[in-house]
């Protein structure tokens, strides 16, 4: 199985989650020149922009670096002017270690 492979099983295994916690899923894969978004998804009226992140020998969250925030913040300020989005919106973190799920909330104010 290659990484893409894997980051399908995770980006799925995410998004499940994300949709039995209360999250509409609105778009995923969201790709610009700057980069791509795993999971775009909606609850209580705001708009997350979830990156997945999986391992299996180390802690993934060490994988969202400054410069991943960087194009994270790119590719979803494109998407709200795309979309005209006029909501609260935050950029969350989901991590798949050893089959281990975690959410991490809103690493980001705007």
């Amino acid at each position: 199985m290659n990484s893409r492979q894997k980051g399908n099983i995770a980006e799925e295994k995410a998004a499940r989650f994300l949709e039995t916690n209360g999250y509409q899923i609105v778009e995923r894969n969201f790709y610009t020149k700057f980069g791509e978004i795993d999971i775009i998804a909606l609850k209580d009226n705001i708009y997350h922009f979830v990156e997945v992140k999986s391992a299996k020998s180390f802690d993934s969250i060490y994988n969202v670096t400054q410069s991943k925030l960087n194009k994270i913040t790119k590719t979803l300020n494109v998407y709200i002017k795309k979309y005209k989005i006029n909501l609260p919106y935050q950029i969350d973190v989901i991590t798949i270690d050893n089959g281990k799920l975690e959410f991490i909330k809103n690493i980001s104010f705007f």
